[in-house]
């Protein structure tokens, strides 16, 4: 009931009340718009706090934006490994850089006598649940990492299922507490935006870029030129902090990740028995998979034939999964005529594994974009993210003596042989081959 609250009634009120209060707010209250500038009353430690978090959260939201707007040249982008790490380190940047600067603007606003006459309850509620979402972020990125490819089947599906008033929760259901927590916070947050100083973000002044340039002449000679002076005084010493505050954070981060090493190394192992055995356990069974996926491989290498299933097992209405020779998930049905269709699983949107069971119209549906194909021709249905069909794959039948009595190619085509024998299908196995040449007569 939670789950259900949570991931299903809980975003279309925050929908609801981002889009109406925030809509009353501009149209009834607009001068209220603001995020109630407290620059005059407090700069020392503004610009520490205002400008990582600014910054920081500009980064992270383009990175969730961008997959979410254009899954596919998401997906080209993080295939490439060195574009995957740099966008996976560039978000857990922004991520501290997000918490330091919270927590800076934080600590501002509770030592500053003039920001507490300005400074309601409501914006420590914002600075903590901000502060929490963004951490939850930084635990989920370490966790478990390379959200980049995971996310867009999974969380962004399930977005796209709220968007479309079609929820599917079972999307993230069985997600880590975690990655739940981040998911439910962050329609908590959407929802307080029209409440909050957070509905500033809509009133950004765009104007600016594009008036016409204003001058402003001082009179008093004398003392513009102290200010100049004073100014350029000023100027040096801030571009002399910066430089030194670049380098000694440089230094800092390096420092800390030779430092952080050495301190393992020195420490030595700090797990206890049952930790450790658990540690093996995994790494054992990261190990089997492995070697089972390389006994796959060196199968395909050398043979050019590989057996998958009898023709007895195979059905029509529900498929049998098996590895092609590209070690990429397939599929296995029997026809009408009694033959098998043996057809690729993987999606050619995203590249993620079509479901097994035909539906009343002889389709398989992809369930990360709710995208059906056809088992016969393997053609999406029209309107899908993708329009290239799914492959048909190689294959021939073998008779219990070893005679090939049926074999069908990768354009679709399929023929028997005079030996076929529709009497004995029952024991006839069938078996995938390499497709480079093969043709149907």
């Amino acid at each position: 009931m939670i789950i259900q609250f949570l991931f299903i009634g809980l975003p279309y009120a925050a929908i609801a009340a981002v889009v109406i209060g925030t809509y009353y707010r501009l149209t009834r209250k607009e001068y209220t718009v603001s995020s109630l500038s407290s620059q005059f009353l407090e700069s020392k430690y503004l610009k520490w706090g205002s400008v990582p978090w600014h910054l920081g959260i500009l980064v992270i939201f383009v990175g969730h934006l961008v997959p979410f707007l254009l899954p596919d040249l998401w997906a080209d982008l993080v295939k490439h490994r060195s574009i995957l790490i740099a966008l996976e380190a560039a978000g857990f940047v922004a991520g501290v850089m997000c918490v330091l600067g919270l927590v800076v603007l934080i600590i501002r606003r509770i030592i500053t006598s003039t920001l507490q006459l300005v400074t309601k309850p409501l914006d420590f509620v914002v600075y903590v649940l901000l502060l929490s979402q963004i951490l939850l972020g930084l635990v989920t990125a370490y966790s478990y990492r390379y959200g980049s490819v995971w996310a867009p089947g999974t969380v962004y599906a399930y977005l796209f299922s709220v968007l479309r008033l079609s929820p599917d929760m079972t999307y993230v259901q069985d997600m880590p507490f975690v990655i739940q927590a981040h998911i439910a916070l962050a329609w908590v947050i959407l929802m307080l935006i029209p409440f909050t100083r957070l509905i500033h973000m809509f009133s950004i002044p765009l104007e600016y870029l594009f008036r016409l340039p204003q001058k402003v002449v001082w009179t008093n000679e004398v003392r513009w030129n102290r200010r100049s002076e004073r100014a350029q005084y000023m100027e040096s010493r801030r571009y002399f902090f910066r430089g030194v505050a670049g380098v000694t954070g440089a230094a800092g981060l390096l420092s800390f990740g030779v430092l952080e090493k050495s301190g393992h190394y020195f420490q030595g192992q700090t797990l206890d028995d049952a930790k450790e055995a658990a540690l093996l356990e995994k790494r054992l069974k990261r190990m089997k998979l492995t070697t089972e996926e390389k006994s796959y491989e060196l199968e395909r290498l050398k043979n050019e034939a590989i057996y998958i299933a009898d023709l007895k097992e195979l059905q029509p209405a529900t498929g049998k999964y098996f590895i092609d020779y590209e070690m990429r998930p397939a599929l296995a049905f029997r026809d009408a005529k009694g033959l098998p269709n043996l057809l690729s699983a993987k999606c050619t949107h995203l590249g993620c594994t079509v479901g097994k069971d035909v539906d009343g119209q002889g389709r398989i549906v992809c369930p990360c974009h709710v995208s059906y194909f056809d088992i016969h021709t393997g053609v999406p249905q029209a309107g899908s993210p993708t329009e290239i069909p799914l492959e048909h794959l190689a294959w021939h039948v073998r008779a219990s003596d070893g005679t090939i009595v049926a074999h069908g190619a990768p354009d679709g085509t399929v023929a028997t042989t005079a030996a076929y024998d529709a009497a004995k299908s029952e024991t006839y196995k069938v078996f995938i081959i390499k497709s480079k040449g093969v043709t149907v007569a």
